[in-house]
């Protein structure tokens, strides 16, 4: 791929950036290791810790009790591929420009990314499981790579062979175990769980072991929308693929308690790999110097609005996990609940910033380590959520401006001019479009010009995070 003047300058930035950063560490590196732990379609009440009586997390629960639970964190776009890139970079979708599953990172958008970065300040890098951006994936930009792209499979030597997620639980304590003791390490560890397997009809294959835990329960759906809210969206999405898949998960009591329990299940072999790892850190004595963070790329429908998959921008898809783990932290900032939002583009310079790399020119992501040190951050009054899907019509596109307490959703291609928004604060399951009456025609006309204002800011190329500064959504 060519590289242009431009391009040429910035690359010289960065590495000048992180030669800088690196020397001030050069003589006693005592930066933290740090480990990036990602989920696939993890929504965010799918945890103990965030009050779901069905799913086994003790793990991650003991993380949230020790180390900071933010209540309000959001990807940019649900959908695998685009939100990964938008972690990877720390930047929009409509910045970095990947929203189809073929277009690889640039070699440019490697360099800048957290992981290209802390390699060049010091770190020894590893990434293991989905990388989920491109058809050609970056493997020499890792120290060690045991990455693989596409979707994967669960049982990839049949299903008498091991589970995935214990494959990536066996590479993650080796990576550890062996990780070289003179400079610190950062390890991305992406998970295929709990997404479901393509093409099969089981939907979602856990191992026997997690299974089994799951077989005396009766586990509900979650609360939200019912199924019969599809009616009230126009035929393009009531023939998308979300409903598709709806039909074949959610249609009998059978089919729901596969799907959830199985969803579930996942969830735990995730869970067991945080405990595995967050004993081999201690057995190795890395475990008072290590940040764990764990998240996920976006949510998932279980049966809200008749839906399943994710794609769109209501809640269900857009809210995900964010627990952070810091030894070092003080007492009184462990155990923490954080109600301030925060997105999936603020890990790019949440992790920059605890590895002391400078965060680079065009990230859009805000950092979180403030917040994880007691400082009461600027309040993230509005963000942008967009998808663009390359297949016209097999899911309608649409862009969204999300603020503490409002949603504007408009959709673009086959199911426009059809638009959605929602008072969050006594509509959280989002059933009542307030789009369609009048009395808020005032309020639609505010969001949708609030929201081409946020398109054109990124048509001409700016770089601010928020173009809508200054402006009040909430009142």
């Amino acid at each position: 791929m060519s590289i242009t003047r431009r391009n040429f300058v910035e690359l010289l930035g960065l590495a000048a950036s992180s030669s800088l950063a690196y020397a001030g560490q050069a003589k006693a590196d005592s930066r933290p290791n740090i480990i990036l732990l990602l989920g696939d379609d993890h929504r965010a009440d799918a945890l103990g810790c965030a009050g779901n009586r069905y799913v086994k997390t003790p793990h991650l629960d003991g993380m949230a009790a020790n180390g900071l639970h933010f209540l309000n964190h959001f990807c940019t776009t649900p959908i695998c591929c685009v939100s990964r890139a938008s972690i990877m970079t720390g930047q929009y979708a409509a910045t970095h420009s990947i929203n189809d599953f073929e277009k690889p990172l640039s070699a440019e958008q490697v360099q800048r990314s957290y992981f290209g970065l802390m390699r060049r300040s010091g770190y020894h890098t590893g990434f293991l499981g989905k990388f989920g951006v491109g058809a050609t994936m970056p493997s020499s930009a890792f120290d060690v790579w045991k990455g693989f792209g596409g979707q994967g499979h669960y049982f990839p030597q049949g299903e008498s062979g091991p589970h995935l997620t214990d494959i990536l639980a066996d590479q993650t304590l080796d990576f550890v175990r062996n990780a070289p003791r003179d400079k610190p390490f950062c390890i991305s560890v992406s998970f295929k769980a709990p997404h479901e397997q393509d093409e099969d009809p089981r939907t979602y294959l856990p191992s026997i072991a997690t299974r089994a835990r799951y077989n005396n329960l009766n586990v509900p759906l979650p609360q939200g929308a019912p199924a019969s809210d599809i009616e009230r969206f126009p035929l393009p999405i009531q023939r998308s693929e979300n409903r598709r898949r709806w039909s074949t998960r959610y249609t009998t009591a059978k089919l729901r308690q596969e799907t959830m329990k199985g969803y579930y299940a996942l969830i735990s072999g995730i869970d067991d790999t945080i405990g595995a790892l967050r004993q081999e850190l201690s057995t190795q004595g890395l475990a008072d110097n290590t940040v764990i963070v764990y998240s996920a790329d976006h949510g998932v429908y279980h049966g809200e609005h008749g839906f399943a998959g994710k794609w769109y921008a209501h809640e269900e898809a857009t809210r995900i996990p964010l627990i952070v783990y810091d030894p070092r932290l003080p007492t009184k900032q462990r155990g923490v609940r954080v109600a301030e939002p925060t997105l999936n583009i603020d890990l790019h310079p949440t992790l920059l910033e605890l590895a002391g790399v400078a965060v680079p020119e065009g990230t859009q992501g805000r950092s979180i380590a403030p917040v994880m040190h007691g400082t009461t951050p600027q309040m993230q009054r509005a963000w942008y959520v967009e998808h663009s899907f390359p297949n016209h019509g097999f899911i309608p596109s649409s862009r969204a401006i999300r603020s503490l307490h409002w949603k504007y959703i408009q959709y673009t291609d086959n199911a426009a001019p059809f638009e959605e928004v929602y008072d969050l604060r006594n509509d959280p399951h989002e059933v009542s479009n307030l789009a369609l009456e009048a009395a808020h025609k005032a309020r639609l006309e505010k969001l949708r010009s609030c929201c081409e204002t946020w398109n054109k800011s990124f048509a001409a190329g700016d770089r601010w995070r928020e173009p809508l500064h200054g402006v009040d959504l909430e009142s």
